[in-house]
């Protein structure tokens, strides 16, 4: 029971991690630097627009998480994207990151934290 409760916990922490960097750091621009990473990662002058697009697929992200629809497919493909996203800050944009390289391995740990809400605390019942 009490896995239960911790993995519904953990998956509305993991949630509010997506809502506020879709939302708040991307979609309202409250954290311009975002959009400056888009801007030199996709060297394009439409990256507010993307910026908005980005923010709101992590809101969906959010959105899927809560659901607890196809949770092992969400898992998998937020590790993917946070990797991925991560990578490639680290090799193209170290300078723009809040910590620098350093971001990667708090990326890690988020990917560590979602593996284990999801392979060992979530006991769906089969």
């Amino acid at each position: 029971m009490k896995r239960k409760w911790a993995h519904k916990l953990l998956s509305f922490c993991i949630a509010a991690i997506w809502i506020i960097n879709g939302l708040f750091c991307k979609v309202l621009d409250l954290v311009p630097r975002h959009e400056h990473i888009v801007a030199k990662i996709l060297d394009t002058e439409h990256a507010r627009v993307l910026t908005i697009l980005i923010g709101c697929s992590e809101i969906l992200m959010a959105i899927w998480i809560v659901s607890n629809i196809r949770s092992r497919l969400n898992a998998i493909v937020q590790m993917l994207i946070i990797a991925v996203m991560n990578i490639l800050e680290f090799m193209l944009v170290p300078d723009l990151l809040l910590w620098g390289r350093v971001n990667i391995i708090f990326a890690f740990i988020l990917i560590l934290i979602i593996y284990t809400n999801e392979c060992y605390l979530n006991q769906k019942t089969t």
